[in-house]
């Protein structure tokens, strides 16, 4: 089977509230009405509380000038949070049976979650991931059943990736040790290169056989994510708002920054769902890159928020740091946000140089608006929306591939 053809088959999709087992067989790319179940909806609701806290050390970071420290911090943790995400996902799009024994197995793996979630701060302030460690080993024990329970239930080709699934990320498990055991200075590089080794395992294990993940329910997967980091954001501009109502002095600086704040986080949630992705999800090479490059995304879409609540701080005099630093902690990740949408996600569906060139230079646009002193959030805000009143303007003269 050649690497960009879907495997065939797959049964109908199970009703919720299975029985106690049933055979693990692959769901099939054809099926219809795939949608979210309540259990994944559950699932992704418990990571609400991972982003908050990554966000959290963040701006404390931010807040304190330790960008320096608290950057690579946010990144490491991040990543930590979409890989146990990530692995979730595109298992239970291939193979979820929603009887009773996976929905146990994947309470654990929330149960894990959480368990990363508490060790956050340790590892952000003292490089201490012996508690995250804990967590994903919690995560990965319960994954790896799956994946040998998906193998006992197939053979062949289908059989052989559940294994080499099963084996990868048992390997990359004990791979993290070294981020409990290595000095200081040696963990930046042990985790660049296990987050490599994390990320060609399923190019390993499905170079023979694709497992039968299903494009439209992983395109809602990640629109559900992208919601959650988003709604992060929203809680940010909250506080941006809870802080004028207390700090009366400050409330002329401090609504308009919960209004630009606002503007931006509504404008990157049209922009996300602007185009309806799950048609170029044909292959895994098409997949897998797009998938991947969602951790950017996502980080930078979080740490939007982060940046309100530091640009709240430094209005009221709580941060140590410039103006110009923190309208940049709100710029710098919009920015990227709007240009890594459309390096990954919209520019499949744009059509001609005009469609495409909005996002990249509605980042460079608000990057200068950097320099924009106290103003810099709403005027990001305005930036952002006027990007979406022109691509919707260009769209109704030339509309996008998917809909002409």
């Amino acid at each position: 089977m050649s690497e960009d053809a879907p495997p065939p088959g797959g049964g109908p999709a199970p009703p919720h509230g299975g029985p106690v087992l049933r055979r693990m067989a692959g769901r099939g790319r054809e099926e219809e009405h795939r949608a979210a179940t309540p259990l994944e909806l559950f699932f992704d609701l418990c990571f609400v509380v991972a982003v908050a806290v990554a966000g959290r050390e963040l701006v404390h970071a931010l807040a304190e000038g330790h960008a320096a420290q608290g950057v690579p911090g946010y990144l490491m943790a991040f990543f930590a949070i979409w890989l146990a995400w990530l692995n979730f996902t595109w298992f239970a799009s291939a193979y979820d049976t929603d009887d009773v024994l996976y929905r146990v197995v994947t309470l654990i793996q929330i149960t894990g979650v959480l368990i990363l979630s508490a060790g956050i701060p340790r590892a952000f302030d003292h490089s201490d991931f012996s508690v995250v460690w804990f967590g994903y080993l919690v995560m990965r024990l319960a994954l790896v059943s799956q994946w040998l329970r998906a193998a006992y239930s197939t053979e062949g080709a289908e059989r052989r990736t559940a294994l080499k699934y099963a084996a990868g990320v048992s390997l990359c498990q004990v791979g993290w040790l070294g981020l409990l055991f290595l000095p200081d200075r040696a963990k930046p590089w042990v985790f660049l290169a296990m987050a490599c080794a994390e990320l060609a395992v399923p190019m390993f294990a499905e170079r023979h056989w694709q497992t039968a993940w299903h494009p439209h329910h992983i395109a809602e997967r990640y629109g559900l994510f992208t919601i959650i980091v988003l709604g992060e954001t929203v809680s940010a501009a909250t506080v941006a708002v809870q802080s004028a109502l207390e700090e009366s002095e400050a409330l002329g600086e401090l609504l308009p920054m919960a209004a630009g704040g606002l503007l931006l986080i509504f404008a990157a949630f049209w922009i996300y769902f602007a185009v309806p992705i799950h048609q170029h999800l044909a292959s895994n090479r098409q997949s897998f890159l797009w998938g991947y490059g969602h951790y950017f995304v996502f980080a930078s879409a979080a740490a939007i928020g982060a940046g309100i609540e530091v640009a709240v701080e430094e209005a009221v005099g709580k941060a140590h740091v410039s103006t110009f630093a923190a309208s940049g902690a709100v710029t710098v990740p919009g920015a990227l946000f709007m240009f890594l949408v459309w390096l990954f996600h919209s520019r499949h569906y744009k059509r001609g140089t005009a469609q495409q060139l909005v996002l990249p230079l509605s980042a460079l646009a608000i990057l200068a608006c950097t320099f924009a002193g106290g103003g810099a959030v709403l005027l990001t805000g305005l930036v952002a929306s006027v990007t979406v009143a022109v691509g919707v303007w260009l769209s109704t003269k030339n509309p996008p591939l998917a809909e002409a």
